[in-house]
């Protein structure tokens, strides 16, 4: 008896949630730059999320270019309905010191999750590369995880890893002697692991990559997300 009742209240809900979504159709003037398909609700049918270069630009320090944004589209009786759409977790077309260098995001959907992968040059020496992992979960999409490096030609690499499920964080920052005069690396290596308590779950409409700093506890450094 529960199991019928389970099956007509998902049952029910899925079609309270396809009466209220809005059909899809791509807006005028986007371009479609990447699409990839996976399950992200557990419901046994695959999702459609699909990035397009928008007819928007960012003029942020970082952060210009095309406003990209996220659409992920439900195939509901053969409708497609948008389920949800984002404008602030893929960087804009053009960020970063050499814009022209630039690869796509890599986007994929595995194990129910969305990993986004991307990367953009600071200056002729330096690069950020994100990796930031998003689980449907409490009725919404929410940042899990956190993989952050930054990178020199020579000097430095740093590194930090962030599971906010558990709030465990991993810092790891090494660096090396980049001239031929230099004896020793200008700063001496650093690893911490420890937890930190976030007050809220990140939403990920909530959230743009490489925002975020803070300060670890008891420490000088820093980590990123």
């Amino acid at each position: 008896m529960k199991k019928l009742f389970s099956f007509f209240a998902i049952l029910l809900f899925s079609i309270s949630q396809s009466q209220e979504l809005k059909n899809f159709a791509v807006p005028k003037g986007y371009e479609k730059i990447l699409e990839t398909k996976g399950d992200l609700d557990k419901d046994g049918k695959d999702e459609t999320l699909i990035v397009f270069n928008s007819d928007k630009r960012n003029n942020e320090d970082f952060n210009r270019g095309f406003q990209r944004e996220i659409f992920i589209i439900k195939n509901n009786n053969g409708q497609l309905k948008i389920w949800k759409k984002n404008p602030t977790v893929i960087l804009g077309s053009k960020t970063g010191f050499s814009p022209e260098y630039n690869t796509l995001p890599e986007v994929s959907i595995k194990n129910g999750v969305i990993i986004i992968s991307q990367s953009y040059s600071t200056n002729s020496r330096h690069t950020y590369t994100y990796k930031h992992t998003y689980r449907f979960q409490n009725n919404d999409f929410y940042l899990i995880g956190s993989v952050v490096k930054f990178d020199d030609t020579c000097q430095f690499n740093r590194f930090s890893e962030i599971n906010f499920s558990t709030g465990k964080v991993i810092v790891d920052d090494q660096y090396y002697p980049c001239f031929e005069d230099d004896k020793e690396p200008l700063e001496k290596n650093f690893h911490k692991e420890f937890k930190y308590k976030w007050k809220t779950l990140i939403k990920m409409d909530n959230f743009t990559p490489g925002e975020t700093v803070i300060q670890i506890p008891n420490s000088k450094q820093y980590f990123i997300y």
